[in-house]
């Protein structure tokens, strides 16, 4: 989930720079030091979008620059235990499909995407069955449920999002779409 958020922070302003300390020269250090960063309680930062406030500089032993805590707004994503996203796939390997949902990357393990058996195909880089002739594959919008969670402040790349999409009204968007048809037929043959 978005979520636009007012935190602080300490920003170190470069000598250099200490002619000119504005909210603009805070704002570009603030987005060089944190976007893209992940912090377990707020979430993954995606944009720093306005310096509300700057207070009064500190100067530290054998540090060239000058410290200053900013207050700022920020955009940031962080994702929540049971939430419905939408996402597309970013990735089909042989144990499931990783699908891109906002700045992070969330697995489908192939055991969470359908109760059918889906085959990995890798010459066409793609999970598909033979019941249904179904395919999962690169740039195919999903709707899944987060599942797990495991935040690497440190490396956030190492992050981990687990997600499935077993559940009704779950899946490929195409998968989705033909199931409504059929239920909308089926209810039309019933009239």
């Amino acid at each position: 989930m978005y979520k636009r958020v007012r935190l602080k922070d300490t920003v170190e302003v470069p000598p250099e720079e200490l002619g000119d300390v504005s909210p603009d020269l805070v704002k570009k250090l603030l987005q060089d030091k944190l976007e893209g960063r992940m912090d377990e309680e707020v979430g993954s930062v995606v944009s720093v979008t306005n310096v509300e406030d700057i207070g009064e500089g500190t100067v530290l032993p054998n540090r060239p620059g000058v410290y200053y805590e900013a207050e700022f707004d920020a955009v940031t994503f962080d994702p929540q235990m049971q939430e419905v996203v939408d996402g597309t796939v970013v990735e089909v390997v042989e144990f499931g499909a990783f699908v891109g949902i906002g700045p992070v990357d969330g697995l489908l393990h192939v055991s969470q995407i359908s109760d059918e058996y889906l085959a990995f195909d890798g010459e066409n880089q793609q999970l598909a069955s033979n019941e249904s002739n179904r395919t999962l594959g690169v740039d195919d919008a999903v709707r899944a449920r987060i599942v797990t969670k495991s935040i690497d402040e440190r490396n956030p790349r190492d992050s981990k999002i687990g997600l499935t999409a077993k559940q009704p009204g779950l899946g490929k968007h195409g998968w989705l779409e033909e199931d409504h048809e059929k239920r909308e037929a089926t209810t039309a043959e019933g009239e």
